[in-house]
């Protein structure tokens, strides 16, 4: 009997997921530059504001090396909440991506985890589906040990590796996060074959890690900062995916779905996938309408979640800052008109807003960020 299989279907637009193949929309400035890090062995920060498409850029350009002595080794560390879940989850990358094949993932433990005797599964399906635990403790081994895997590997297999860890901002938010950061840093610079990309979605937690002179990742690699798309590359993506749905949409209806969102690369490809879904034949004003509307119901639920448990004044912040208000809040007639408590009370606010990722604060001006949010909250929240 055949092992079942998964049917892979085409999709017309991609969102809420790393974007690949045909679905992959331009980029191709910051996929050459970033390819060329990658063969060239230097350390990359990939920042960007959420769901700009840091997490599929690096996935394309990991896809496209294709020297046998380079290994792209991916891993997401989102859900890591300690220093520890930190080590399993880099060496199990680790393990998984510097071989070729599912078997000899237990033989690439065997050789560099010595001291462990993991829990390792298989399935019918490709490598991507083994799983195992590492059960790496203080107990076992040290920091120090697990952050040297990748040399060791890379000497081993005369290979180059590139790390990319994705969500990396979750390392400021363990606990002792300095000496953490001093340990990584301590190791990682001295590493001759190994080189290393870190990205990930919280845009001022990154900016804080990498930008600031205090921290111990200051100056630790290439800065690169993911602009938004531009209109006049999404426009003919957005007009040829219609084209392979057998279904049609005017230049002005395609740069409307981009400039209504604000080019969001995940938000244009969620609008564009509404409006194809009302769309008969040719997309009308009313397909547009019906598409954008449910976009907002779909992202609703996660904007009442944004603002649970803020305070009168917290959203009165936001009101003013819909309403054009960048600057300057702490003026008498800010004050007044968006009713935000005292002065005092400004600074406290910002700090709450930004924690939630609502606001972003550049050369001391404060502005939202996502465009879908600033349009829904107008709606429910600009009489408060």
């Amino acid at each position: 009997m055949q092992p079942n299989r998964s049917i892979i279907m085409k999709k017309a637009f991609v969102y809420g997921m790393s974007v690949e193949g045909e679905n992959f929309t331009d980029r191709v400035k910051e996929t050459k530059r970033l390819k060329l890090d990658f063969e060239n062995g230097i350390n990359v920060i990939l920042v960007s504001p959420r769901r700009m498409g840091k997490s599929s850029i690096v996935k394309k350009v990991k896809s496209e090396i294709n020297n046998p002595l380079i290994k792209v080794v991916y891993m997401d560390i989102y859900d890591c909440r300690s220093e520890y879940d930190f080590y399993n989850r880099f060496a199990s990358a680790l393990m998984k991506e510097t071989v070729s094949k599912a078997e000899l993932v237990v033989e690439n433990i065997k050789r560099f985890l010595t001291r462990l005797t993991p829990k390792i599964s298989f399935s019918s399906e490709p490598m991507s589906e083994i799983s195992f635990s590492l059960g790496i403790t203080p107990r076992n081994y040290q920091p120090e040990e697990i952050l040297q895997l990748p040399e060791q590997i890379a000497k081993e297999q005369n290979v180059h590796i590139i790390v990319c860890i994705d969500e990396f901002q979750q390392i400021g938010e363990f606990t002792d996060s300095i000496t953490i950061q001093k340990k990584l840093r301590s190791i990682w610079q001295h590493q001759r074959n190994v080189s290393y990309c870190l990205f990930g979605s919280k845009k001022h937690l990154m900016t804080n890690l990498f930008q600031n002179r205090k921290m111990p990742f200051y100056q630790f690699g290439e800065m690169m900062f993911l602009d938004k798309i531009a209109t006049e590359d999404w426009v003919p993506f957005i007009q040829s995916r219609f084209a392979s749905q057998g279904k049609e949409i005017s230049e002005p209806l395609a740069k409307r779905i981009c400039e209504t969102v604000e080019n969001n690369s995940s938000y244009v490809q969620q609008l564009a996938w509404n409006v194809l879904a009302e769309t008969e034949h040719e997309v009308t004003e009313k397909d547009f309408t019906n598409g954008f509307e449910a976009l907002l119901a779909q992202n609703s639920g996660l904007f009442e979640e944004q603002l649970q448990g803020l305070t009168t004044y917290q959203l009165n912040f936001i009101r003013a800052i819909c309403n054009g208000i960048h600057s300057n809040f702490g003026s008498k007639a800010v004050l007044e008109e968006f009713n935000l408590g005292g002065k005092s009370n400004i600074t406290r606010i910002k700090n709450t807003l930004r924690n939630r990722e609502i606001i972003e604060i550049d050369k001391n001006k404060v502005f939202i960020e996502d465009p879908l949010f600033r349009i829904w909250f107008k709606r429910q929240y600009n009489n408060l």
